[in-house]
């Protein structure tokens, strides 16, 4: 690999790839701009599938879906206009221009050709169609976007189904209308059956009730699967949205938040969704029965209806004066759970450092008092939850007894009605006071429901690293640094972290940058990835101001190693490509030879499809870094950090990473933070800082010569090499003298 950035540099390489050159074309015809670099790269890949396509326009901010379509519906979208990619055997692809009028054939056009289009019909489009179609939709409206989360968005989210609701209310009142022929068949039975021995009315009733039970139990099927696939929906949106919302927050909110509480408070979400979707839902679909139930119960028995309807009111009264004594402990609850979580989220997160220094008493104490203090939240939500039920529940016990007494009394006394007229009603009157007492419990479960809201909205609602449909410049990178008068101060710090900090790099320098702790090094770095915006002066690349680069076109062409890298579950082939498109398995090997990790990788069992387990056990320190270098320089980019890249590597692990760090150098700009001076020494520059100010910058040689700083950590580090060989040395002769 004796030009890292042979592929990267060539802006005017052809794309050859007709999905791509499809991609492209309806990007533009749509208002969307890809990213030139990631079009060589896809273009680069033996084939580009479906859901790599829709990713990449997706990225570029446009809506993208794959869809399986029948011949008709390719008809109503070529007719339609839509900008449709049919995916070909083969790894070509078509474009979906429009269709003859008596939709008899389709037209299609080569992407990769500017011939006119060609007619198909459906027999021949079978022969080399996958069956797959790519439909490219301009991006919503900015506000859609980052409108915040709250009830209002959800509401909108969950009534993007009232079609599938509406389907749903209205097979619950056709169940409704049917629930009434049970109690009138029963009033009948008692009325006129038994009292006339009638067996044509007995034999017509029975028939009539098989029938309804027929038709509820279809209807409760359909309402139920209708029900579960609005749920679906709605959860998958929901849970893309997190996703969505969760990867624009910028590095420092992550940093300053632990894991544990983001995530219980993002887990949030799944308990709104179930409350929309679930009990909020029910309760509104069980009070469109009333529309029916009452004036049944009415028509049965107006005295005992206003009595159900009485005993209601006052259960409701009771839910409302308990209400907000509930929703203040029902508050101490949801903290209590958040502590909780940030303590079992840290302690699952920093298990190696809890077994390394036996902290498993102090991180079971800890859990021990949060879980006590939860426990002691829900008991206390438990105990103040269960007076109101206690007052409610005679209540709901007299709706369905006492009116069936009220009624025999009322009858007694010479009413009307008839004892089928009130088992009738004692068998309408429950259905009814249900959905009342339901809508009356439905205050203590939105207290619930807005405390949740509230922790997820603390997360959700974050300001985002750049707003959605920002795209700024996309140059081709060559990798000229300029920092020009920069000064930045981390929220919250006393002290500036850079401080009027002005230097200059050429493209294709290997750049060292040096400096005791807390002297701005990695700060550098940050600002360089642009992790960090808030900052005065002026950070340049190839001329060009960072803020004015978009944001995944700038990281694209930087390959970032730390000093403690993350790998993925899976294998190292998925590792080294991190799901980046266009990345060749030749491409693979060619980065892992780079990185010095081909020779490991061999020896493994599995080879490039050894699996990694999470927090990559199986393999040491020094493995992890090489294929992270591998991770980092797979696309060839312009510019390359390594901030502390080799600091915890072992001596040969260090050694194999520096022999091939000028390789890896060759034809990119390269930044290495490090404390270990000897790692520098062939570095073009380095630059020195102390207390966020440049101090020097030059070569190693002059540096020498010339910056006191500079020279004092590198006697001292010296200094202590030469101790430890000393001591390396008389080890083994004190031990020959014994």
């Amino acid at each position: 690999m004796d030009e890292p950035n042979s592929l990267a540099d060539d802006s005017n390489t052809p794309i050859n790839s007709a999905r791509v050159a499809a991609l492209r074309i309806l990007a533009q015809h749509v208002g969307g701009d890809l990213d030139p670099q990631l079009l060589r790269l896809l273009s680069a890949a033996p084939e580009v599938d479906a859901p790599t396509l829709v990713r990449c326009a997706s990225d570029a901010g446009l809506r993208a879906r794959a869809l399986r379509p029948s011949w008709r519906d390719l008809i109503r979208l070529a007719s339609a206009g839509a900008p449709v990619m049919l995916l070909l055997k083969g790894g070509g692809a078509a474009l979906l221009e429009g269709a003859i009028e008596d939709g008899t054939a389709l037209l299609l056009r080569d992407p990769l050709s500017s011939a006119a289009a060609f007619a198909v019909d459906t027999y021949r489009l079978q022969e080399f169609w996958l069956g797959v179609a790519i439909v490219v939709r301009p991006r919503r409206g900015q506000a859609m976007e980052d409108a915040p989360f709250n009830m209002r968005w959800l509401i909108g989210e969950v009534l993007r189904e009232r079609c599938v609701f509406r389907d749903i209310g209205i097979a619950t009142l056709i169940m409704s209308a049917l629930g009434l022929a049970t109690p009138l068949a029963f009033m009948a039975i008692t009325d006129r059956v038994l009292v006339y021995h009638s067996w044509p009315t007995l034999t017509l009733l029975s028939l009539g009730l098989i029938v309804v039970f027929l038709h509820e139990t279809l209807l409760g099927y359909a309402q139920r699967h209708l029900l579960a696939v609005a749920a679906a929906r709605i959860d998958a949106r929901l849970n893309l949205f997190v996703m969505a919302r969760l990867l624009r927050l910028p590095l420092d909110f992550f940093e300053k938040n632990p894991s544990g509480e983001i995530t219980h408070r993002v887990f949030q979400v799944n308990r709104i969704r179930e409350f929309l979707t679930g009990q909020l839902f029910r309760t509104f679909l069980d009070l469109s029965t009333l529309v029916l139930l009452l004036p049944g119960l009415f028509f049965l028995h107006a005295g005992l209806t206003w009595l159900v309807l009485g005993c209601t009111g006052a259960i409701a009264l009771i839910m409302l004066t308990f209400l907000p004594a509930i929703n203040r402990a029902t508050s101490r609850v949801v903290v209590a759970e958040t502590a909780k979580s940030i303590v079992l989220g840290e302690t699952v997160h920093g298990m190696r450092t809890v077994k390394a220094l036996a902290l498993e008493p102090r991180q079971a104490d800890d859990w021990n008092e949060r879980v006590a203090l939860a426990t002691q939240r829900r008991l206390e939500l438990a105990h103040l939850a269960n007076w109101p039920q206690t007052l409610i529940q005679p209540i709901e016990r007299f709706i369905q007894v006492g009116t069936m007494a009220v009624g025999a009394y009322l009858a007694l006394a010479g009413d009307s009605a008839s004892i089928g007229t009130l088992m009738a009603f004692a068998m309408l009157s429950g259905r009814v006071a249900a959905p009342l007492i339901a809508l009356a419990g439905l205050q203590q479960a939105q207290g619930e429901v807005r405390a949740a809201l509230a922790e997820a909205s603390m997360v959700l609602n974050q300001e985002p690293e750049r707003p959605t449909g920002a795209v700024g410049m996309r140059p081709k990178l060559q990798g000229h640094l300029t920092f020009e008068e920069v000064s930045f101060r981390y929220p919250g710090a006393q002290s500036a972290a850079l401080d009027r900090v002005s230097f200059d790099v050429p493209a294709g320098t290997l750049l060292g940058v040096v400096g005791r702790s807390g002297s701005g090094k990695s700060t550098v770095t940050r600002l360089l990835q642009g992790l960090n915006c808030g900052y005065a002066g002026m950070v340049k690349i190839d001329g060009v101001e960072l803020r004015e680069i978009d944001l995944p076109h700038l990281r694209r062409n930087l390959g970032i190693v730390l000093q403690d890298n993350f790998l993925f579950r899976g294998s190292i082939r998925e590792n080294i490509a991190a799901g980046r498109p266009g990345i060749t398995f030749e491409r693979i090997i060619r980065a892992a030879r780079l990185a010095g990790a081909e020779e490991f990788i061999e020896r493994l069992p599995g080879g490039y499809e050894t699996f990694i387990q999470e927090g990559s056990p199986n393999l040491s320190g020094g493995q992890r870094q090489r294929l992270a270098i591998a991770r980092a320089i797979v696309t060839d980019p312009a510019v390359m950090i390594l901030d502390e890249a080799t600091s915890a590597l072992d001596p040969e692990s260090e050694a194999i990473v520096n022999a091939n760090l000028l390789r890896i150098a060759r034809g990119r700009t390269v930044v290495v933070v490090s404390h270990r001076l000897s790692s520098l020494v062939d570095a073009d520059a380095i630059l020195v800082l102390d207390r966020g100010q440049v101090v020097d910058y030059g070569p190693h040689e002059d540096l020498l010569r010339r910056c006191t700083i500079y020279r004092t950590l590198w006697q001292q580090q010296n200094r202590t090499a030469q101790a430890k060989r000393l001591i390396d040395v008389a080890h083994p002769a004190a031990i020959a003298g014994q």
